[in-house]
């Protein structure tokens, strides 16, 4: 099985609090690993073994409150982040 690697770029990243969370929920799943989440350049880059586990990682960010770029980022979506990104700084 082929391991792949990619980085896509994602939406309502503020600091290391939401890098904690994205980082911890995304190498929870199955197929993902080594994810790093750059903020610097609102990414997140992570090895996958199949486009299903890309789709799981796109859905996770989603419900998170990060929808890839080009995504719609609705309020909804904005205050998730806000949610997942005051769990990041708690369990840093």
């Amino acid at each position: 099985m082929e391991i792949k690697n990619t980085e896509l770029k994602i939406q309502n990243l503020k600091c290391h609090g939401c890098a904690n969370t994205i980082t911890t929920q995304l190498s929870k799943l199955d197929g993902i690993g080594e994810v790093v989440v750059v903020n610097e350049t609102d990414s997140v880059k992570f090895n996958y073994s199949n486009d299903s586990n890309l789709e799981a990682v796109i859905k996770k960010l989603s419900a998170l409150g990060y929808p890839i770029e080009g995504e719609n980022n609705a309020l909804h979506q904005k205050a998730k982040s806000f949610v997942s990104c005051a769990v990041g700084r708690m369990n840093s």
